[in-house]
């Protein structure tokens, strides 16, 4: 049985960490960590849509994703000295923006553009499932933001989604591969979930012989289990930031009373 980083058994996720708003000038921010993969996601809201879109009574919602120079081992240099886009990025791109237009009604944000920018500030594999799940978590806290600051009248977001890597190194189908185990794979898929478990994206190939259905159905099961455990995570994180912005307001609203009270008695 080929045996994993940190004793991690088959079905095990990496550590998930999340930091907020670590940035101010976005809507909102995320820094999501899947393991030793460091991803920050950022959401920015902007009133004008592309040319194909005016006068449609719509939006739109577009992403760009990129690698800092020092994301990996060995130094990579910027697209911009390149003169040119990686090809790498620009798929990745496009899956993260089709992958979240899928769950987000641009009818109810018309003539805006939300623009989501993924930035690797580490890469230990899985950087483009990491990417979509905090940008959906970074883009349901900018959706209650717009909201509360009346930017836009009526919720966006139709679901939650959440994506996960599933790999087969040695014969042994494993969760979340990092970069050793990915390295090593046989087989690598990627797939892009809502929380009710509707498939949005599946991506895969079986590079060294075909897989059996069989095979895939375990590949399922253990996408399912993992995008679930993810989910999970971040409607926790969501639940308990929430309650202390809640607090928060609370006991700024009654520090302003009592020196309301002081002033009166003054």
């Amino acid at each position: 049985m080929f045996l994993r980083n940190n004793q991690r058994s088959y079905n095990e996720l990496r550590d998930l960490q999340l930091s907020i708003n670590q940035f101010g000038y976005a809507d909102y921010s995320v820094i999501f960590e899947l393991g030793n993969t460091k991803v920050q996601c950022a959401i920015s809201l902007i009133n004008k849509v592309p040319l194909f879109l005016r006068d449609q009574k719509t939006g739109w919602l577009t992403a760009e994703y990129s690698m800092l120079p020092t994301a990996t081992l060995n130094r990579i240099p910027r697209e911009i000295i390149q003169q040119k886009r990686n090809h790498r990025s620009i798929e990745i791109s496009r899956l993260i923006g089709r992958s979240l237009r899928s769950i987000t009604n641009l009818k109810n944000i018309p003539d805006k553009t939300i623009h989501i920018d993924c930035d690797v500030l580490q890469a230990d594999a899985g950087t483009r499932v990491a990417a979509i799940s905090g940008a959906c978590f970074a883009l349901k806290l900018a959706q209650d933001k717009w909201l509360k600051n009346n930017i836009i009248k009526d919720k966006i977001l139709t679901d939650d989604l959440s994506a996960i890597s599933i790999a087969i190194v040695k014969d042994q189908i494993l969760l979340d591969p990092d970069y050793k185990e990915d390295s090593a794979a046989s087989a690598d898929f990627n797939f892009i979930l809502t929380s009710s478990g509707k498939i949005v994206e599946i991506q895969g190939t079986s590079e060294t012989q075909p897989m059996t259905w069989e095979n895939f159905d375990k590949l399922k099961l253990l996408a399912l289990s993992g995008t679930k455990q993810i989910t999970s995570f971040f409607k926790d994180k969501y639940n308990n930031y929430k309650n202390n912005n809640l607090n928060q307001n609370y006991s700024n609203n009654l520090s302003q009373n009592k020196s309301q009270l002081n002033n009166i008695n003054l």
